[in-house]
């Protein structure tokens, strides 16, 4: 803990996910100012361990200002990239333009450089709020076209529940073992990020492929169109394997990421999404083919 004589009334704190009264902050700030619910993460097997907090709390222990960091090694354009990533940044409207947010951004990137990461990740609504630190937005596209005419027989598959205890110790084994659901870009693990997101959005259905060892994570938006969110697997099986096994069949598909390794031809549309996927690193990348983080990894 530390005081500033710019902020005379706050105490800077880092390193505090481990403090309840500090990680229920947290959860007052995101709820206060985005309208988010972060507390199930703990349920769900807790905050990335390689997480990073850097926060300004008032003397009533009000986290006023926060920026959280943590490693997210991706593979782009079919290499690791060993990259952090920011999240969690929020500063209460009475306490904006004090420069308290440049101040967390300025710590986190400190800890980022320490940690020797190539790049840094983020997502955000406002791309111009970190363009000054060397952030720059990639067009994320994704995918789409008709259904395969013959889905691959196999073992139907079963619902998962991330609240039952069973299929959450089945999730997290399997997102251990993960292989990157494409080689354009994908993320590696993320668990924490694929655990709340199943909370966020309330249409992502997840699904058991017994024969496949796959766990996926789609959306049905009509009777005919079937969305394919994310696959867990340490080999991704076919689109038709997963279409088979969920007994899907729609006459169209979206994919939320590149189907690389779906066996599949479909067509890359520029997705519309009023946030940015942004990341900082001495050599910019530019993907090989479109293509776009699953939402399953979204943070």
């Amino acid at each position: 803990m530390t005081t500033d004589p710019r902020y005379p009334s706050l105490t800077f704190r880092q390193d505090y996910f481990d403090d309840p009264a500090a990680w229920a902050a947290l959860v007052s700030l995101l709820q206060d100012t985005f309208g988010i619910d972060l507390d199930p993460l703990r349920r769900l097997g807790g905050a990335d361990p390689t997480s990073m907090p850097f926060g300004w709390f008032d003397d009533q222990g009000t986290l006023v200002a926060n920026l959280s960091a943590f490693a997210m090694p991706i593979v782009i354009n079919g290499r690791v990239v060993r990259a952090g990533a920011f999240q969690s940044g929020a500063v209460r409207p009475e306490w904006r333009g004090r420069g308290l947010y440049g101040d967390v951004t300025r710590k986190a990137l400190e800890w980022c450089a320490a940690q020797q990461f190539e790049a840094i990740v983020l997502y955000t609504d406002k791309p111009a709020l970190y363009e000054p630190y060397g952030f720059r937005a990639l067009p994320f596209h994704a995918y789409s076209g008709p259904a395969p005419e013959a889905p691959t027989s196999t073992a139907a598959a079963r619902s998962l529940d991330p609240t039952v205890a069973e299929d959450l110790d089945l999730l997290r084994r399997t997102l251990r073992t993960r292989t990157p659901v494409s080689d354009v870009i994908a993320v590696r693990e993320s668990a924490a990020m694929f655990l709340i997101n199943t909370q966020f959005d309330r249409d992502v259905r997840l699904s058991w492929l017994a024969n496949e060892r796959a766990v996926i994570a789609w959306k049905s938006e009509a009777e005919d169109r079937f969305v394919l969110v994310d696959v867990v697997a340490e080999v991704i099986p076919p689109l038709s394997a997963i279409l088979g096994g969920l007994g899907i069949e729609a006459t169209s598909i979206e994919v939320l990421f590149s189907p690389d390794k779906l066996g599949c031809e479909l067509l890359a549309q520029p997705l519309q999404s009023y946030t940015h996927f942004m990341i900082r690193c001495e050599t910019p990348f530019v993907l090989d083919v479109p293509a776009m983080l699953s939402p399953m990894a979204d943070f």
